[in-house]
């Protein structure tokens, strides 16, 4: 070791040093193995941290470390999470091996700066080692955990693996299709993921939950069907991809019934979305069931669970459940607060949405987000408190600095459109700081129905197909039924032949209920 690197060493150890024992300085110099030794020790401890003191001993003594006590001192700060310490000793290492490069690589991977840790594959690369599967797979959890500005080097790691030679193990292969799932290049990860002699769970599980957020169910289902080996982590990134439509919501239910058929127990992930998926089927039956197995765990204390319950029961329209969930939960957050205002609002109850949402923000001094704030709004609405819902809206900004959103605006409009304040919603949307977008002239025509204002429905429509197309067809069906309202039955005549020659036509409604069979669909429409 140099004389300036022993220097470095010294003074980055003297911290430690003054807190030695005197007799444990006045030690002999240690051998070769006494040091290696006491450093294994700590580093198969649960507490390494200590071990920290035989370097500052190896230096007060002047011992020169050799390559195999300098690598377990690089092990021993990295396992104490010590990234400073261990790059330092890292680069006086009398060699940097392909282990030592892996080592440290690891640790920047874990700890931060992930960019380090792609910094350091290029002096690898500089120097006369190579990189092994390892090292590609550290190299991948980094620049997946870096984010998507990273992303792309999944694919150079992936060129690179090919031309260095290095075999495929089940390490690199999962980081690889981990990578591409995450960079959401789903092509890439199923090329990498059929090529693996055994598909494990984890990669099953980022097959899955990829296809699932592309909404591509069939190819999710085909992965999970031929998983030998599945788990409760691929069960459950099966229910929460069902839960993501109401199209498949019915799936979840029957993929959860069947997880605990073959034995495996739901756990917190498996409820949020089983209780998810009853919100969107209006699934009330079965969500009293779930809540009944959730009572009999731990997890019914869990705010996030709690939070969900009182959705489902609000979304359910069963507000009197939702509020008895919300009264027990020993701890609640902005979640639980704005699920339980937003479903008083939304199921007719717009006074006690409007009281809550002042405990909130008075008594217990919570902070709104944009979604509660859309919650009172549309409290407001429903109550008709035009003047409560002038000060909501002010308050945002005012108050809480947060800039009213476009579904703040149709939260407007529909408030003074209920009320009958047709000619200061158009003024109120004239006088928007943004150009409106289709949200809130969907506000303004449906409020035009409401009162029967043909003309002004005229205009707000025209609006409406200017900036979203043939996107909104219930745009279409509103001025139709505002034109029946008011006996115009020739333009509603020219109108539905045009809906007609377009394709769009009403949609169907529909809810879920539960029945000894299983779940029955009720169409409206």
């Amino acid at each position: 070791m140099r004389h300036g690197e022993l220097s470095s060493l010294r003074s980055l150890a003297r911290p430690l040093t003054n807190h030695l024992p005197p007799r444990e300085l006045n030690r002999r110099r240690p051998t070769e193995y006494s040091p290696a030794s006491a450093l294994q020790n700590y580093i198969n401890s649960d507490n390494p941290s200590p071990g920290q003191k035989i370097h500052a001993h190896i230096l007060k003594t002047g011992f020169t470390p050799d390559l195999n006590i300098s690598i377990k001192l690089l092990i021993l700060y990295l396992k104490s999470s010590n990234l400073l310490y261990a790059r330092q000793v890292f680069d006086q290492l009398p060699r940097r091996t392909l282990s030592a490069y892996n080592y440290m690589i690891s640790g920047y991977t874990k700890h931060g700066p992930v960019e380090k840790s792609l910094e350091l594959v290029r002096h690898l690369y500089l120097s006369n080692e190579k990189p092994d599967g390892f090292t590609f797979s550290m190299i991948l959890k980094g620049s997946t955990a870096a984010g998507p500005g990273h992303h792309r080097i999944g694919t150079e790691v992936h060129t690179q693996i090919i031309k260095s030679g290095v075999l495929g193990d089940e390490v690199l292969y999962t980081a690889l299709v981990y990578s591409y799932v995450k960079s959401e290049r789903i092509e890439y990860a199923r090329k990498v993921f059929d090529l693996m002699v055994e598909q494990n769970v984890i990669c099953s599980t980022a097959m899955i939950t990829g296809y699932m957020n592309k909404a591509r169910v069939r190819d999710a289902e085909d992965v999970f069907d031929k998983t030998f080996e599945k788990d409760v982590v691929v069960y459950n990134a099966m229910i929460e991809g069902y839960s993501k439509s109401v199209q498949t919501a019915k799936n979840a239910v029957e993929t959860y019934i069947d997880m605990q058929r073959v034995g495996f127990k739901p756990t917190i992930s498996t409820f949020a979305s089983i209780i998810g998926a009853c919100s969107l089927l209006s699934a009330f039956e079965v969500g009293q069931q779930v809540q009944g197995q959730i009572m009999k765990t731990d997890f019914f204390t869990n705010v996030k669970i709690g939070s969900a319950l009182v959705d489902m029961y609000s979304k359910c329209a069963h507000t009197d459940y939702a509020r008895r969930v919300f009264d027990r939960m020993s701890s609640r957050n902005i979640f639980s607060w704005t699920s339980m205002i937003d479903g008083y609002g939304k199921n007719g109850s717009p006074d006690e949405a409007l009281q809550l949402f002042d405990e909130m923000v008075n008594k217990y001094k919570i902070t709104p987000n944009y979604v509660t704030f859309l919650g009172a709004l549309s409290a407001c609405a429903h109550a008709g408190l035009v003047a409560k819902g002038y000060e909501i809206f002010g308050s945002m900004e005012r108050f809480y600095g947060m800039k009213p959103r476009m579904e703040h605006y149709a939260c407007m409009v529909d408030l003074l459109g209920r009320a009958g304040s047709l000619d200061r919603a158009l003024e109120f949307v004239v006088g928007m700081p943004e150009e409106p977008n289709s949200d809130v002239w969907a506000a303004l025509l449906s409020s035009c129905r409401l009162h029967g204002d043909v003309e002004l429905a005229r205009i707000a429509a025209a609006e409406l197909f200017k900036v979203s197309g043939e996107s909104r067809p219930g745009a279409y069906v509103a001025l139709s039924n505002a034109l029946a309202d008011a006996g115009r039955w020739e333009n509603v005549s020219q109108l539905r032949e045009v809906m007609k020659a377009r394709g769009i036509s009403k949609g169907t409604g529909f809810t879920w209920i539960g029945t000894d069979d299983g779940l029955l669909a009720f169409h409206a429409g």
